[in-house]
């Protein structure tokens, strides 16, 4: 693995994302205009459902946009390279896949965690919600299991595009939302029917969301729904990494990869 070629893409996605108004919306603005308005209804909740309730409600949006953004970020930061005919110019360079999606893991990951503290700073002086509350080192672990979690369902949106094509590119910033409400991120999963409930808890974010709540109730780490998460985290990791490099694969031998940028 070449350092040198991690930092070309680094850089790649660095001038994407600052001349590009789409990406600055989609991966900054948008989320904490999110932030903001699940915010306002936190204070409107607070008075009927308590604050506690509230809180987790606020929580749960926040932590969301590390799972959003490092997805949106991988997926769609190939697509730009779909769409600008310039896919076919990377991968004739030596450089290799894993390389390329370790670039785009870091540079979703730097996104994330930027819009995390601005969203965290902006909270507790509008709002007067500290998330720093929930602990530092949980808040650390939350952040690590739902990078790696949002980069497994981001290269298994790769592959689907880089076999099917850009018509499926829509699955990019899309297939996400889908499985959101599945993940409890601003509810309990138990008032989830049951069949739901069941995916819910096959769903890695589900605990550590489950973990944010009951920090907030009594200040304590659930080492438990932690180690559910770590453990769904790396099957699905695996289960992804496998599912791309066979839809990858798939891709080069029918020649939809070369087709991506026509």
């Amino acid at each position: 693995m070449s350092l040198n070629k991690i930092k070309a893409i680094l850089l790649h996605e660095l001038y994407v994302t600052k001349y590009s108004v789409e990406v600055i919306n989609d991966i900054i603005l948008f989320p904490l205009f999110s932030i903001i308005v699940f915010g306002f209804m936190t204070l409107y909740m607070a008075g009927f459902a308590g604050e506690v309730i509230a809180q987790h409600v606020l929580t749960g949006m926040i932590l969301w946009q590390v799972i959003n953004i490092t997805q949106y970020s991988i997926a769609v930061g190939c697509l730009w390279d779909v769409w600008s005919r310039n896919l076919t110019n990377i991968f004739i360079t030596p450089i290799t896949t894993v390389e390329y999606l370790i670039s785009y893991l870091i540079s979703g990951a730097f996104k994330s965690l930027f819009v995390l503290i601005f969203a965290s700073i902006m909270s507790n002086y509008i709002f007067k919600f500290n998330i720093l509350n929930l602990g530092i080192a949980n808040i650390v672990i939350y952040f690590i299991i739902l990078t790696v979690f949002a980069f497994s369902f981001a290269i298994i949106v790769l592959g689907l595009i880089f076999r099917l094509g850009t018509r499926a590119q829509a699955l990019s910033w899309g297939l996400l939302n889908i499985f959101q409400p599945l993940m409890a991120v601003i509810y309990p999963a138990s008032i989830l029917p049951v069949p739901f409930r069941t995916i819910a808890y096959m769903l890695p974010p589900t605990y550590i969301f489950e973990a944010a709540r009951a920090s907030i109730n009594n200040k304590i780490i659930r080492w438990d729904y932690i180690g559910m998460a770590l453990i769904l985290d790396i099957i699905f990791l695996i289960v992804a990494i496998t599912v791309f490099n066979l839809l990858f694969e798939s891709s080069k031998k029918s020649g939809q990869f070369a087709r991506l940028e026509t």
